[in-house]
């Protein structure tokens, strides 16, 4: 079996010390974070990101909405999808529940911004990124002094979540 080189993050959950008075700890939010150098399976991204909810739902007590269960691996796993197709190399995925939402934030050595394409119900892939926008609360991109930051934020809660985006009844449905 190959030796990972992944370095893991466990969850902080506040509890920690940090420094010699230990209040930097006690105010930091739930967070958990991976590196990765870009061979790791995207099932790994994924399982950080299911991990995280259920540590926030066990030890934290945070009541983690149906659609977040879903949505969140599914945006873990585009963004790293991204890095491995564009960017491969070393990266971090970073998870942060803060103000009733989970910030996702991926990292990666490339400076070029990505670009979601317009929307093309005929193109057979290429729309991870136009998926990631339309299902995050929040969608940022940022280079940084190395590499850039793509940060996507889902509501952890259905009554933080925006209000569902309409969509045209399609042909032979009831609506249409």
């Amino acid at each position: 079996m190959p030796e990972l080189t992944k370095e893991r993050c466990l969850p902080r959950t506040g509890r920690e010390r940090s420094g010699p008075d230990h209040t930097a700890a006690a105010s930091r939010p739930p967070s958990v974070g991976a590196a990765y150098d870009g061979s790791e399976n995207l099932g790994e991204a994924r399982a950080l990101a299911t991990g995280f909810l259920e540590t926030l739902r066990s030890d934290g007590g945070v009541d983690v909405c149906a659609d977040t269960e879903i949505l969140l691996p599914l945006v873990v796993s585009e963004l790293v999808t991204n890095v491995h197709r564009y960017a491969p190399g070393p990266h971090l995925v970073e998870l942060t529940a803060t103000d009733g939402h989970v910030e996702v934030s991926v990292w990666n050595t490339d400076p070029v911004l990505p670009t979601a394409r317009e929307c093309d119900p005929k193109r057979v892939g290429g729309h991870g990124l136009e998926i990631v926008v339309a299902v995050c609360s929040t969608f940022r991109m940022r280079r940084e002094s190395v590499g850039k930051r793509v940060t996507a934020t889902l509501p952890l809660r259905s009554d933080d979540a925006p209000p569902p985006v309409a969509t045209a009844a399609r042909p032979g449905t009831a609506e249409g």
